[in-house]
């Protein structure tokens, strides 16, 4: 069986926005889109190392009916052509859809487990949301949180490890930090 890093799409891979509610939006077009630095070298380091890279993103904006697939299938299509992505699946619902593919839940993951024959155990889900780390774990794999801010105890889940930027995150799981390890450091 292969091993996977799954990878949330928006503040992991490419920039997000703030916009004037207070919240992060995704890019509004490709041309909008901008690739985080270092992130194409790590996505590199962790093919090289025998990972499928796969990119799990809700993309609720389109059921809100804010955004149309096309210009979503458009931004994935930018990211794949600079990053050495296996694919990118995305869940096009909203909360009120109820289905199985929108992260907190693992549909995305276990269909790509499904597809490509990953050992979930020995798999990674790397994302800045508590969904991600959620989806992560329902699926059975390592978790990783990129973000600056510590994660408070009210937080629903809890990460393996917390990082600052996908580099990071490549490095720990590069430097041995595999599934079933002792010493992974613990938040």
């Amino acid at each position: 069986m292969r091993r996977a890093v799954f990878l949330d799409r928006d503040g992991v891979l490419n920039r997000t926005y703030l916009h004037r509610d207070g919240k992060t939006h995704p890019p509004a077009s490709p041309e909008e889109t901008e690739i985080l630095p270092g992130v194409p070298g790590a996505c590199q380091a962790l093919r090289q190392a025998g990972y499928l890279l796969i990119g799990v993103t809700n993309q609720p904006d389109v059921a809100r009916g804010t955004q149309q697939a096309e210009v979503v299938e458009a931004i994935n299509k930018k990211l794949r052509h600079h990053l050495p992505l296996d694919e990118i699946r995305v869940c096009y619902h909203d909360n009120q859809d109820n289905c199985s593919c929108r992260k907190p839940k693992p549909g995305l993951i276990l269909t790509a487990r499904d597809f490509w024959g990953i050992d979930l155990a020995q798999s990674f889900m790397v994302g800045d949301r508590w969904t991600d780390i959620e989806a992560g774990q329902r699926a059975g794999c390592q978790t990783i949180f990129i973000g600056t801010m510590p994660l408070l105890d009210g937080d629903r889940r809890k990460p393996d490890f917390q990082a600052a930027s996908l580099p990071e995150a490549a490095n720990w799981i590069l430097k041995g930090h595999q599934p079933g390890l002792k010493g992974r450091k613990k938040l």
